[in-house]
């Protein structure tokens, strides 16, 4: 399984991003559960979303009400919509995927993409 990340950026505080994460690879299914991650520097790797095959999804308390993970199962593609963006959500931002487990624990997910990096500024 191969996810690739786009969509970070650079970006004013109170303003949005739109982050997306295609799926690919010959044992990918939309069986599999896909989240959201972020690490800053020096910080540890922290939950952001998860969404399993039939929408059902969980979010960290930080982005509750302002972030809104989707997938679209026909385009294997996952989306990560941040919208009143604070500069504590500057981080790299990983995509993660999982046959499996559908949750916020990082170790539990075997898939992880590079990354993407988001900026926001005060």
């Amino acid at each position: 399984v191969h996810l690739e990340e786009s969509g970070g950026g650079s970006v004013q505080a109170g303003g949005s991003l739109r982050l997306s994460c295609v799926a690919s690879g010959h044992a990918w299914n939309d069986y599999y559960k896909m989240g959201w991650f972020r690490q800053a520097p020096g910080s540890e790797r922290e939950g952001v979303a998860a969404i399993d095959r039939d929408a059902r999804t969980t979010y960290g308390d930080s982005v509750k009400g302002r972030f809104t993970i989707s997938r679209d199962n026909v385009k294997n593609t996952l989306i990560l919509q941040m919208d009143r963006l604070k500069p504590e959500d500057s981080a790299m931002y990983y995509c993660v995927a999982d046959r499996w487990y559908y949750g916020l624990l990082a170790n539990e997910y075997k898939h992880w993409g590079q990354g993407t990096q988001v900026t926001v500024s005060s």
